[in-house]
């Protein structure tokens, strides 16, 4: 006869293996959006992650790159092959480790840019100290009075580029990768993986996720549930409402995808934008050391 611990192992075996044959189709669903003034925000959840004939703001994004281009200091100018002969803007900087352990992709937030001063810059100088290579890349943008609900059509958009970023490090012999994203990056990497999975990657770092706009609710839900590789979900301790109050329901879906090193994290005396003094190093540091238990 089989005992209770020999029982319990087994339908934890089979849990595993039903999850990994049968993905979980919903869990949990987000409630009918409401009405934003004239516009139905349940259109964008009706087509989301279809191109819809919004395009991102390229003359915006490129006025962005020739301003901040020049000015880059710590580490290297990459423009990484896109399909139709396009490139997009990234900067890498090499880990002083003699053994790095890897390469991390770093999405900035919408209205940054892929060396933006406050947090952008500071993880991918901070991180390639503690033995990483780093790869900052520049996300589509819109204009600066666009809003959560007006990306939501634009997030394809950034698939290209993630992929452009692991296939540069896997063209240098990198196979650790680790994709990191801020804010509406956040956002533009679920999208990704929402729609190609998680499987070209080791690991992911989420900063502020959940991270909307006044009255502008989540669109789609984060599909943690479904990843295989170990995340993270750090925040700050002043970060927007949005991105506390969506705490307990990001830490359910990843306690449904049963990987032993994902956990959330907050930052203390911290914002969204890691503006107070030292909170970026602080950011850093705890991303750092989450990183090294991979």
């Amino acid at each position: 006869m089989l005992n209770k611990k020999t029982i319990w192992a087994l339908s934890l075996l089979f849990t595993q293996v039903s999850y990994a044959m049968f993905p979980i189709p919903s869990m949990p669903s987000l409630p009918h959006l409401p009405m934003f003034g004239d516009f139905n925000p349940n259109k964008l959840r009706a087509e989301f992650n279809q191109f819809v004939g919004v395009e991102p703001d390229f003359a915006r994004e490129q006025r962005v790159v020739n301003e901040i281009a020049d000015a880059v200091m710590d580490g290297d100018v990459e423009y990484l092959p896109l399909k139709n002969g396009k490139e997009v803007f990234s900067i890498f900087m090499e880990s002083e480790a003699d053994k790095p352990k890897g390469g991390v992709i770093i999405l900035h937030n919408r209205g940054q840019h892929a060396n933006w001063n406050d947090t952008i810059k500071p993880l991918r100088i901070g991180l390639a100290k503690t033995g990483w290579h780093t790869l900052s890349v520049q996300m589509p943008v819109l204009g600066k009075q666009a809003k959560y609900y007006d990306y939501v059509p634009i997030f394809p958009y950034s698939h290209a580029r993630i992929n452009a970023a692991i296939d540069f490090y896997k063209k240098q012999g990198i196979t650790n990768i680790v994709l990191i994203a801020h804010g509406c990056g956040v956002h533009m990497a679920m999208s990704y993986v929402d729609k190609y999975g998680d499987g070209k990657i080791n690991g992911f770092v989420g900063i502020g996720m959940g991270a909307t706009d006044y009255k502008q609710k989540l669109v789609n839900g984060f599909p943690l549930y479904k990843m295989t590789t170990p995340i993270l979900d750090i925040y700050a301790e002043q970060d927007f409402s949005g991105v506390r109050k969506l705490a307990n329901y990001r830490g359910r879906l990843i306690k449904a995808a049963n990987h032993t090193k994902s956990t959330q994290m907050t930052v203390k005396n911290a914002d969204h934008y890691y503006k107070t003094p030292h909170a970026a190093e602080r950011l850093t540091a705890k991303v750092a050391h989450w990183l090294n238990t991979l």
